[in-house]
């Protein structure tokens, strides 16, 4: 069972918030009346005790919940196994897995402690009565102003994706002055794509409605996924798109979403069942997960793109913007040039930027390891940024982002990656 965090002070008051240490009883001073130095001493002493006691028990609350997360990432790891089978390509990429995630070691166990330990990030907020409809928040220091607020999907091949993933970009991000919601939701074979389309939309909803909540900016919010992250964030914007077109009650605006920033995802669902196969997610899985052979083109955004049904929608579209590494062989970059042709074939803006020589996992995880200057990185906060000149005057003189793991590392698990 995942534990719940208490919000921020400007959260919605609807969900669970961190109990008053005053109204506690374990934490009431007996009353002393003003005076004799003894007196305000010992009252003193009192707030030290109450401080020490608060303290020790939010160390705890923090323990709980790390081994909640680390049961739930365990129980997820053995679905892998058990649905991915034990065939001899699956094999090897569990080796080529084991030796990566070894390499990048030290980087993970910096931004886990971060991520469970940090003021900064707020945990497992409900965003809806569904399984896994939680979110994290991570928040800038500097809590002036409403700030911009990205939404962000994690990847997990629609089997493992878990909204911990999307910690270093938070963490990251928060450091520039953006909010960002990772948005956890339901894995095969807990739900099925339909269900994970419906869990993200929801939480993009929760989002827009209570921005100013969080202290969010309501005209600078952005939707950003990464891989399968990537295309169930974009199947449920053009499919918002559509029943905002088409007059259908809504609980949030395509329009309201600034920018979709989309990370080595993949939009075309039939080209890719045999290139899964052949990495070892089976077509038999992967057609579980997207509800038959009749349903890939439903759930494809290229496909939806194309639809008739997306016309009078277009307009209402955000900036798309495409990022893919040459290199990816988890999914082709082909996949975002020919979903970033299609959007512009049907009137919609959109922007293909492609990183020659990266793969999967460099551009969301090794380069962001590596530390100092990262094109992607820059570039989202720059057009984050855009109209706002002090911002964009900060980003300048903001420090370079500080390197997590040694360089050989990195180049041993570029070289190594299952992905």
């Amino acid at each position: 069972m995942e534990a719940t965090a208490s919000l921020p002070p400007y959260v919605s008051s609807k969900e669970l918030v961190e109990q008053d240490p005053v109204s506690d009883p374990l934490f009431r001073v007996s009353s002393v009346p003003s005076g004799s130095p003894d007196q305000q001493w010992r009252r003193r002493g009192g707030r030290r005790t109450s401080s020490l006691l608060a303290r020790q028990r939010s160390f705890g609350r923090e323990v709980g919940h790390a081994a909640a997360e680390t049961y739930l990432i365990t129980r997820l790891s053995f679905k892998l196994l058990r649905y991915l089978g034990v065939g001899y390509r699956w094999i090897t990429r569990l080796l080529s897995l084991a030796l990566y995630a070894m390499f990048l070691l030290p980087g993970f166990l910096q931004v886990g402690f971060c991520y469970f330990f940090s003021s900064q990030v707020h945990r497992s907020i409900v965003y809806g009565d569904r399984p896994r409809n939680r979110l994290d928040l991570y928040l800038p220091k500097n809590s002036d102003g409403l700030k911009p607020i990205v939404i962000f999907v994690t990847g997990g091949a629609w089997i493992i994706g878990y909204k911990a993933w999307g910690s270093l970009l938070g963490l990251q991000l928060a450091e520039r002055d953006i909010i960002v919601a990772s948005i956890d939701y339901r894995n095969f074979p807990q739900g099925t794509i339909s269900d994970m389309v419906d869990d993200i939309s929801q939480g993009i909803s929760y989002v827009c409605n209570d921005v100013v909540e969080f202290g969010g900016d309501p005209n600078k919010i952005y939707l950003m996924g990464q891989s399968a992250g990537a295309h169930i964030s974009a199947c449920a914007l053009l499919q918002q798109a559509v029943k905002e077109s088409n007059g259908d009650d809504i609980s949030w605006s395509v329009s309201q979403i600034r920018a979709y920033f989309g990370l080595s995802g993949g939009y075309n669902l039939l080209k890719l069942v045999d290139h899964f196969h052949g990495r070892g997610l089976y077509r038999s899985v992967f057609l579980s997960i997207m509800e038959g052979e009749k349903s890939l083109k439903h759930f494809s955004p290229e496909f939806i793109a194309q639809s008739p049904s997306l016309h009078n929608a277009v307009s209402l579209l955000p900036h798309f913007i495409l990022f893919h590494g040459t290199s990816d062989y988890s999914i082709p970059s082909d996949e975002s040039k020919a979903f970033a042709e299609t959007l512009r074939i049907a009137g919609a803006r959109a922007e293909l930027i492609l990183y020659n020589g990266k793969t999967h996992t460099d551009l969301f995880l090794q380069d962001p390891l590596r530390g100092g200057k990262d094109d992607l990185f820059d570039y989202v906060v720059a057009f984050i940024h855009a109209d706002d000149k002090e911002a964009l005057a900060s980003d300048a003189l903001a420090s370079p982002r500080r390197r997590f793991v040694p360089e050989i590392l990195l180049r041993l698990a570029h070289h190594l990656s299952p992905f």
